[in-house]
């Protein structure tokens, strides 16, 4: 071998060492599902504040339209209550690439600060009609040591969910009343003839947690006077959607899964009906969940709830995911239960973050559910392992995809504690150029007295498929006296 061919063998070697090394760090910087999608990080708690838990991010909401999508979540969770700010996470090109921040007027923790010690219940929208992307959030004082959920905020960015303006208030709660549970969403149809509203919810939890819808017309600049349903209905979580022909309907948790609707952009509320029925199995590990619905709504306005429940399982034995649709609002399907796992099996499944393909419709609907799930429903805080999966149908749900695990397993004992082990009381899913991106909270060992609890979604986004899996899973119901779990009416 020549001297010149001799160092060019070199250069090929260290070109090829060089090239490996960088990478096996790109690999090691990326976490994979089990079926091979990986995962990215959009954000981290930055916050250091003593009084809240770090690293912690919890309880993601997202949304998108055209190729932008943003997440939105609490950061730095306090046990009693509420996070130092809520965070956002957004993608303009269809998830590829990601930047990330802290809403700003919000808490003392915010940059610019705000008057609140406390926000929690993160939810966002997006306005097409005035083309600016809104962020709810409940803001929470402490008053006598006990945190008092004082107001509904909503931040505004007009440049596509990348900066955002000091909050706004949609509704302030009077000295010693606390609110809970906010959501957002927008009328996005042109034909509509209340296009541009926007629609925020919450309850009055010093009032038995009586519903509370606030309209706005001007891009959430300003907010109308809260109003009830007819029916005074109580309840949490309620989770707005906008029909093409402007109708709201609401789904929300009351003592059971019901919902109420306007046809006039929000001058009224009508009387709730039921959807299905609320009973949940508590889950094991001391994990924090609520039975709350997850709504979405496909191209030609037809409502998918889904929600926790375990209805199916021989003597509430474990939960499973289960959804009820609607053309109006009004009269819902039978309940019917996604077929994650066989009855009986002893699997878990909870916390459901459900999207509707809005190019789709009808028969032909793409419907995509994230959720957490034990593989075994009974454990204890030493054996209970958490996983995060994902279950998908492109008729409708008539069939669904096999399941597949998207992260984990994780300890409980590596996520916030706040009323339990923490995740979130809902997660997320959107679907933007036909893939399925769910925003969720992973949990990974703490790294020394720091806990280490991100927010990540799928590099790419997931691929929506069809299945043979019947979605029935029809089974008598089972009412056992020990099925039981109603909702915490202090959720925040």
């Amino acid at each position: 071998m020549s001297v010149n061919a001799h160092a060019s063998w070199r250069v090929r070697a260290i070109v090829a060492f060089v090239l490996s090394l960088m990478l096996s760090l790109v690999l090691s910087s990326m976490t994979y599902a089990s079926g091979g999608a990986p995962l990215v990080k959009v954000s981290s708690d930055p916050f250091t504040n003593k009084t809240s838990q770090h690293k912690t991010e919890v309880e993601p909401d997202n949304y998108a339209s055209g190729s932008t999508i943003v997440n939105v979540f609490q950061q730095g969770r306090f046990s009693d209550g509420g996070s130092s700010d809520n965070g956002w996470a957004t993608s303009t090109d269809n998830g590829k690439t990601w930047q990330h921040g802290s809403f700003p007027g919000t808490t003392v923790y915010s940059s610019p600060k705000g008057i609140y010690a406390r926000i929690s219940d993160p939810a966002i929208a997006y306005n097409a009609k005035d083309k600016v992307w809104l962020a709810s959030g409940l803001a929470i004082l402490n008053e006598g040591g006990s945190p008092i959920g004082a107001a509904v905020l909503v931040n505004r960015s007009t440049d596509g969910g990348l900066t955002w303006k000091n909050a706004v208030t949609v509704a302030k709660a009077p000295n010693g009343v606390f609110f809970d549970k906010d959501w957002i969403v927008c009328d996005d149809s042109s034909s509509s003839p209340y296009y541009g509203h926007c629609y925020a919810e919450w309850d009055n939890a010093s009032s038995g947690d009586l519903v509370q819808m606030s309209t706005s017309a001007n891009g959430g600049k300003t907010w109308g006077a809260a109003k009830t349903t007819a029916d005074h209905a109580y309840g949490l979580g309620g989770q707005p959607l906008v029909q093409p022909n402007g109708t709201v309907v609401v789904p929300f948790l009351s003592n059971n899964i019901a919902a109420f609707t306007s046809t006039n952009g929000g001058s009224s509320w009508s009387k709730s009906v039921t959807v299905g029925s609320a009973n949940a199995h508590v889950e094991g590990g001391n994990l924090r969940s609520i039975q709350l619905p997850s709504a979405q709504i496909d191209g030609s306005g037809k409502v998918y709830v889904a929600w926790m429940n375990c209805q199916f399982e021989s003597g509430c034995a474990a939960n499973d995911i289960v959804y009820s649709t609607s053309k109006d609002g009004v009269k819902w399907s039978a309940t019917k239960r996604v077929p994650i796992n066989s009855v009986g099996s002893g699997q878990d499944n909870f916390i459901p973050g459900i999207a509707a393909d809005k190019t789709t419709s009808g028969k032909s609907a793409h419907i995509a559910i994230t959720y957490y799930y034990y593989p075994v429903s009974n454990c204890s805080i030493s054996t209970c392992q958490l996983d995060v999966g994902f279950i998908s149908s492109t008729n409708g749900g008539s069939t669904w995809s096999a399941a597949q695990q998207l992260a984990g397993p994780m300890k409980v004992t590596w996520l916030a504690n706040a009323g339990g082990y923490m995740v979130g009381d809902y997660i997320s899913t959107t679907i933007i150029g036909g893939k399925a991106f769910p925003i969720f909270a992973l949990a990974k060992a703490p790294k020394g007295t720091m806990l280490n609890e991100a927010m990540d979604t799928t590099s790419g986004g997931l691929a929506i498929f069809g299945g043979t899996n019947s979605s029935a899973g029809d089974r008598s119901y089972h009412n056992s006296p020990n099925s039981s779990a109603q909702f915490r009416l202090t959720a925040y």
